[in-house]
């Protein structure tokens, strides 16, 4: 495989033509080697539009919806990020890429051991990996200008969206396959936020989430 070849092929026929036209995300595309996050036996699909199994029966998003995601949030180099569902890092790396910190949490621990070896291996080094429930326990109890979540949640829940600073921006998808759809919640004050629907999608749920306190917005 000509990797360079189907990098340039994955930015220029997947991820373009989904309306990611923010050059410093097309960019990042080309800069973080994706190739480095995905595991030894789907190597041959490191570039292609679908999820590559990581185990766990969790997946790594499509590269378009990960790009989506980036470009949605609007990442600044002055941004402190959270990251919910580390998977293979590649997100990360990206946040990483394009913003000051990132912490990323992820509820299992060889996922996290993983993606600290893809990370070292890509050179970046203003992250933080933990491993523990997001849904529940872990919390940093700091406020971020930006939140990935990067599972699906059945119905909305205020959690993460509290956790953002003045400004911040937090992207989520909610809903049940097929009917999911990708949200961002912009906090504007204390106790005000909005929410824009983005896009229609289909994400694994966040290990654990259901749909008891259900939230409608």
């Amino acid at each position: 495989m000509n990797i360079e070849q189907a990098r340039f092929n994955m930015i220029e026929q997947q991820i373009r033509p989904w309306d990611v036209l923010d050059q410093t995300v097309l960019t990042t595309f080309g800069f973080i080697p994706r190739e480095t996050f995905v595991p030894d036996a789907w190597q041959k699909l490191a570039f292609a539009d679908v999820e590559i199994p990581l185990g766990h029966n969790e997946s790594m998003m499509p590269p378009k919806v990960e790009a989506r995601l980036l470009q949605a949030l609007n990442v600044t180099p002055d941004d402190n990020c959270l990251e919910i569902g580390t998977g293979s890092g590649f997100v990360t790396a990206c946040l990483a890429h394009l913003s000051k910190h990132v912490d990323s949490v992820d509820i299992h621990e060889d996922f996290t051991r993983q993606a600290e070896q893809n990370l070292l291996d890509s050179g970046l080094k203003n992250y933080s990996l933990h491993t523990g429930d997001a849904l529940r326990s872990w919390s940093s109890g700091q406020l971020y200008d930006v939140i990935a979540v990067t599972g699906a949640l059945p119905s909305y829940l205020p959690r993460f969206e509290e956790q953002l600073a003045i400004g911040g921006r937090l992207f989520i998808v909610i809903g049940t396959a097929p009917a999911q759809q990708a949200i961002l919640v912009t906090r504007q004050a204390d106790g005000e936020f909005t929410r824009k629907t983005l896009f229609e999608t289909g994400l694994k749920p966040l290990l654990g989430a259901t749909t008891e306190n259900r939230f409608i917005f």
